[in-house]
C-alpha cells in the first residue's frame, strides 16, 4: 500500500478532492473518497426572489454549461406556474441546448480529456508523412455512417476536414519541439509524460491528435452561435419565463431573428456536425479502439450496476412536468432506470421513471450523513422539495479547517450532498442515456424508436462490431464513458439541425411567437405552486426543484449531475459513481497515478481537485503536484 498526494487534478471546473487507497503489488485501488470542497449556495440566494428572475441566478451555477440550469429552472417554473410556451420558444431552446451539448463534448474530450490519451513529447517522435498517411486512414476507417434527418441541406460543399498533408503536420510538429525544448510547456504542462500508457499509441496518433487540440481551440467558439443570435450572449444567453427574449421578423433586418441570422446559425451547425463527423468521432474512436485491444477496459464503475435518466428534447410543446405531459413526445427517451447492464443488454433490468414519481418521498431523495450539512432528523433523507440547505462544516479527520491532511471517511467530508433512487445510488451521463436508450430499444420497451433513438442504437452497434466485442464489454469502461460523449455530440450536432428545420417551416406558416406572457402577472398565479425542471446537461441528469409561496420563492433545491456522480458514500446505499469508478481502476504507478485522472476525467467533473492516494497505514510517502501553478 502506498499513500500519495497529487494536488490538484487539473483541467475541471470547479474544486473536488480525491483521496484513495492503492494496494502498490496489485494496482487495485481499494478505498476512495470523493469530495466536493466548495460550497455553491445557490439555494440560499435564491430563496425569497421573484420566480421569474431565477433561471438568472441559477445559471451562474456552472460557467462551462452555460445555459443548462438555466432552462432547467424556466421548466421549473413554467411547471410550477402551469406556463406553456409556443412551438418556436421549445424549438429555439433545443437549438441552444444541442448546441451547447456539442460545446461541452469537444471541449472536454480536446482540452480537458485528451492529454490524458496523447502526448505533445511522444508526438515528437512521430513522422509527419505517416502521420498525413494516417489522417487519411482514420478518417475512411471510424466513418460510422449513421447520420441524422436533414430537410434542407444548405451546404454547397463540405467545408471541415482535417489537413492531411506531411507539410502541416511537420510545421505542427516544429512548433511542439519549440516549446518543449523552452521548457515552458505552457498549455501541454502539469502531466507525467513518461508514463507508460503513453507507449499504447503510436507517435503519429499522437501527433494527430495534438494538431486536432489546437484546431478545436479555434472552432469551439463558433459552435455557441446560436446561444449570441437567440440568447443575445455566450455564456449565459438570455430567456424570459414563457419563452425566448428574441422577436422574430423576416422583413425587418434590424430584428433579432430575420433570414440573416437563422442562416448564421444554420452555418454554424453545419460547421458543428463536421467537427463532429470528421474530427471528434475519428479522434475517439481510433484511440479508444487501441486503447480497448490492449485490454483496458476498467473503470466502469457504478454504470456496471445501475444508471438513471430523465429523457429530455420535447418534440413539440407541452403544459407541464409534473403532470406527466414533458415525457409524452420527448424525442431522446432516456428516461428510466437500468441495472445490470454488465451481464448483457438482455439480462439488464429496466425500471420506469414516470410522472408520479417526481413527488413520490420514496423515490428521489437526497441525503447527508456525510455532507457538511444538517438535516432536521439526522437519519432521514429528504426529497428536493422538502430538501434543506443548511452548511455545517466540521473539517477534515487531520489537519485543520484551512489545511486538511486527510479527510473523515468515517463522518462528513463533501459538500455535495447524497442523491438516491429509491434508497440506491445511481450513475448520470452520456454513458447512462446510451445504456438506457439502447436497452429500452433492443428489449422492446421502445416499439417505435425516434430517429434520435435509433441513431444512438446504431452508432453502439457500429462501434462493437468495429471492436469485435459486445456493448457491456467497452461501454462499461473509462474508454466507453469517454466514447459516448463523442457519439452523443454527432447526435446532438444533428438535433441543433432538425430544430432549425422545424423552427424555419413554423415561421414559414407565419408563426412568429416567442413567448407567451399570459401568466406573466403575479397576479395570475396561484398563492402556493411546486414544479420541476428536468433536463439531460452534458453531465447527466439534472433537476431543479422549486416551490413557490406568495408570488416569491419559498424553497429551491439543485440535484445537478455532479451531485449523483460526485456524492460521498451512504452507509446503506454503498459508493457514488466517482468513487466506485476509481476503486475500478489499476494504478501503474502510484506516484503517477495517470489512469486516476483518466477516469475522473472520463466524467468531465463540474469541479477542481486534488487527488490523494495513501496506504492503509496512513504513511504520507511522497506528494505530488499535478499543477505546478494551481497547488492548493
Amino acid at each position: 500500500m502506498k499513500r500519495v498526494v497529487v494536488d490538484p487534478v487539473n483541467r475541471i471546473e470547479g474544486h473536488l478532492r480525491l483521496e484513495v487507497v492503492v494496494d502498490e503489488a496489485t494496482g487495485k485501488v481499494q478505498e476512495a473518497l470523493s469530495s466536493g470542497t466548495a460550497w455553491r449556495g445557490i439555494e440560499l440566494i435564491l430563496k425569497d426572489r421573484d420566480p421569474r428572475d431565477a433561471w438568472a441566478f441559477a445559471q451562474r451555477i456552472c460557467g462551462v454549461c452555460t445555459t443548462i440550469h438555466s432552462l432547467s429552472c424556466l421548466r421549473a417554473v413554467e411547471d410550477a406556474l402551469g406556463i406553456e410556451i409556443p412551438k418556436n420558444a421549445n424549438y429555439i431552446r433545443n437549438i441552444i441546448e444541442a448546441t451547447q451539448m456539442v460545446h461541452d463534448h469537444i471541449v472536454h474530450f480536446y482540452h480537458l480529456h485528451a492529454l490524458d490519451w496523447v502526448s505533445p513529447v511522444a508526438a515528437l517522435k512521430a513522422d509527419p508523412a505517416a502521420t498525413a498517411a494516417l489522417q487519411n486512414t482514420v478518417l475512411e476507417k471510424y466513418n460510422l455512417n449513421v447520420k441524422g434527418p436533414i430537410e434542407f441541406d444548405t451546404e454547397a460543399y463540405p467545408k471541415e476536414f482535417p489537413k492531411a498533408t506531411t507539410v502541416y503536420f511537420r510545421s505542427i510538429q516544429d512548433k511542439i519541439k519549440k516549446i518543449v525544448d523552452s521548457g515552458q510547456l505552457g498549455i501541454f504542462s502539469a502531466q507525467w509524460w513518461d508514463h507508460p500508457d503513453y507507449d499504447v499509441l503510436p507517435p503519429e496518433v499522437h501527433l494527430m491528435a495534438v494538431s486536432h487540440y489546437l484546431n478545436m481551440l479555434d472552432r469551439q467558439r463558433d459552435i455557441v452561435t446560436s446561444h449570441v443570435v437567440f440568447g443575445g450572449k455566450n455564456p449565459h444567453p438570455h430567456y424570459v419565463v414563457g419563452g425566448m427574449p428574441c422577436s422574430i421578423s423576416m422583413n425587418d433586418m434590424n430584428a433579432p431573428i430575420n433570414t440573416e441570422r437563422l442562416a448564421v446559425v444554420d452555418a454554424s451547425i453545419n460547421m458543428t456536425i463536421a467537427l463532429n463527423n470528421y474530427f471528434y468521432i475519428p479522434d475517439v474512436l481510433a484511440i479508444g479502439e487501441i486503447y480497448v485491444k490492449q485490454g483496458y477496459v476498467d473503470g466502469g464503475g457504478l454504470a456496471k450496476e445501475r444508471v438513471i435518466g430523465f429523457g429530455d428534447y420535447p418534440d413539440e410543446k407541452y403544459s407541464g412536468t409534473s403532470n406527466g405531459d414533458f415525457h409524452k413526445n420527448l424525442l431522446l427517451r432516456s428516461d428510466g432506470v437500468v441495472e445490470n447492464f454488465v451481464q448483457g443488454v438482455d439480462k439488464a433490468i429496466f425500471y420506469p421513471f414516470e410522472a408520479k414519481d417526481l413527488s413520490d418521498p420514496d423515490v428521489l431523495t437526497e441525503g447527508v450523513e456525510h455532507s457538511w450539512y444538517d438535516y432536521p432528523e439526522k437519519d432521514k433523507d429528504l426529497h428536493p422539495w422538502n430538501g434543506v440547505t443548511n452548511p455545517n462544516f466540521t473539517g477534515p479527520k487531520e489537519g485543520s479547517k484551512t489545511d486538511w491532511k486527510y479527510l473523515d471517511e468515517n463522518g462528513k467530508y463533501s459538500w455535495i450532498k447524497t442523491p438516491k433512487w429509491r434508497g440506491k445510488m445511481a450513475e448520470v451521463g452520456p454513458l447512462s442515456r446510451y445504456i438506457i436508450v439502447y436497452t429500452k430499444v433492443k428489449q422492446g420497451i421502445i416499439t417505435e424508436p425516434t430517429w434520435v433513438e435509433k441513431m444512438m442504437v446504431d452508432q453502439v452497434d457500429a462501434v462493437s462490431k468495429m471492436l469485435n466485442l459486445p456493448p457491456e464489454k467497452w461501454l462499461l469502461s473509462t474508454v466507453g464513458r469517454t466514447a459516448t460523449r463523442g457519439l452523443e455530440s454527432q447526435v446532438m450536432g444533428y438535433i441543433s439541425k432538425y430544430y432549425l428545420d422545424k423552427l424555419i417551416n413554423n415561421i414559414k406558416a407565419g408563426d412568429t411567437s416567442v413567448a407567451n406572457t399570459d401568466k406573466w402577472e403575479p397576479s395570475t398565479w396561484p398563492k402556493e405552486a411546486r414544479g420541476v425542471g428536468l433536463v439531460e446537461a452534458p453531465r447527466g441528469a439534472l433537476s431543479h426543484w422549486v416551490i413557490i409561496k406568495d408570488g416569491k420563492i419559498d424553497n429551491y433545491q439543485a440535484v445537478v449531475p455532479s451531485t449523483w456522480n460526485a456524492c460521498p458514500r451512504d452507509s446503506k446505499s454503498g459508493y457514488g459513481a466517482y468513487e466506485t469508478s476509481m476503486m475500478d481502476t489499476k494504478v501503474k504507478i502510484a506516484d503517477k497515478p495517470l489512469e486516476i485522472l483518466k477516469v475522473i476525467h472520463s466524467f468531465d467533473p463540474c469541479l477542481a481537485c486534488a487527488t490523494h492516494l495513501y496506504d492503509a497505514s496512513g504513511r504520507e510517502l511522497t506528494v505530488v503536484h499535478s499543477d505546478p501553478y494551481l497547488r492548493l
